[in-house]
């Protein structure tokens, strides 16, 4: 390989930059709630409806007067029920209370709610309540949100919660960001299918299954090219079929081994935008073009492969930030002198722990830790101190 002439080392950071930058912009399209999940919102979400739609009980027991009842114990008389989507329509008047059920409106002349716990049925038509009722058990009309009122903002990824409350708002479909096409293409010789017989030196790809899920949580589509084997007339062959995509997402092939053909293949007749970036695992990602198409290779150990993508790929699709936080460290956290690392950790009574088995061919790691400890260069974080981590 000739003397490079592309940048080389980039920061994490900058590694998520230059991605991004190669991605296109994509467009609108209204889509059902069913089609949604891991989309980005292209518009505001405004409600339709109010919510609760009426003042209602928080749980079961009687409505009442709160006046009524604060001289407990006390005999109310009960004239009628109100239960969800048959709510009692008649005034309740002074003594007078009705059962009611939760997410059952409130009636004209109630205004608390004693709960079932708190009753003593005297006869058919007539309770004793223990305490006085609360108001604090009513939920008002609107106490979630109001009609008209911008509930989500444009930008947010659309979680299975943020489309329960869009279904809420009243919505049945909504405007997110298309979806970027991405082609996935894992490599190497000694990787085979799994459920065939595995010969020594040989291994299951569990890439391609790992990043094409991460892949549909980011809401992409994706477009399974297979597997390619360590030959170069082999991986042109597999470059050209990606060509209406948007990004080519490749795994192995791209360190400083002999037969890391996706590097040469990049670095000779391709573009490249950088290689390897300062950060364990994952250190030899590639960045670059081949006939326009955006090319971003990932190394094929399964571990680096998907802690690139949580770290670098994931943003860049989805135009979110990385969501960390600060928690203490139970355990100590070396740094590396020019790498960030991160470290996978598992989190006990709120504190982060290192996880015993570090190395990058411990794939059960990534399924055992609860987090990966972001260490910045040359920092190391001590038992005891707050460190930044990115929850699994």
């Amino acid at each position: 390989m000739t003397a490079p002439t592309f940048p080389m080392f980039v920061s994490v950071e900058d590694a998520r930059h230059l991605l991004a930058r190669l991605l296109p912009v994509k467009g609108e399209e209204t889509v059902p709630l069913a089609a949604a999940l891991g989309r980005t919102l292209a518009q505001d979400v405004a409600a339709l409806v109010s919510h609760p739609s009426a003042t209602e009980s928080a749980l079961d027991g009687i409505a009442c007067r709160e006046a009524d009842t604060l001289a407990a114990p006390v005999t109310l008389q009960v004239v009628g029920e109100s239960r969800a989507g048959q709510p009692f329509g008649a005034q309740v008047q002074t003594g007078e209370c009705i059962r009611i059920y939760t997410g059952a409106p409130l009636c004209p002349g109630t205004d608390a709610i004693c709960p079932i716990e708190q009753l003593a049925d005297v006869d058919a038509h007539h309770v004793r309540l223990l305490r006085p009722a609360s108001r604090g058990d009513v939920r008002p009309e609107g106490g979630d949100f109001h009609t008209g009122e911008v509930v989500l903002k444009a930008g947010l990824p659309l979680t299975p919660s943020r489309l329960a409350l869009v279904a809420a708002l009243g919505h049945a479909e909504v405007q997110v960001k298309a979806r970027l096409s991405v082609a996935l293409l894992s490599t190497g010789d000694e990787v085979v299918a799994p459920g065939t017989p595995l010969q020594p030196g040989q291994v299951y790809d569990s890439n391609s299954v790992g990043l094409s899920a991460l892949l549909q949580e980011c809401g992409c589509e994706v477009v399974a090219l297979g597997h390619a084997p360590d030959r170069p007339d082999a991986l042109k062959a597999m470059l050209r079929e990606a060509g209406g995509a948007d990004l080519l997402l490749t795994s192995g092939g791209v360190s400083m081994g002999r037969y890391d053909f996706m590097r040469d293949l990049l670095v000779e007749h391709g573009e490249v935008e950088f290689w390897k970036i300062r950060m364990r695992p994952g250190g030899p990602a590639i960045l670059g073009r081949w006939n326009g198409l955006p090319v971003f290779g990932l190394p094929g150990n399964p571990v680096s492969s998907l802690v690139v993508f949580q770290v670098i790929v994931k943003p860049a699709l989805t135009g979110q930030p990385l969501r960390t936080l600060r928690l203490k460290a139970g355990t100590p956290f070396k740094a590396l002198p020019d790498k960030t690392a991160f470290w996978r950790a598992t989190v006990l009574n709120g504190e982060v722990h290192e996880y015993a088995r570090q190395g990058s061919g411990v794939l059960r790691s990534l399924s055992d830790a609860d987090a990966l400890v972001i260490v910045p260069e040359g920092q190391a974080v001590q038992a005891g101190e707050s460190v930044e981590a990115l929850l699994l």
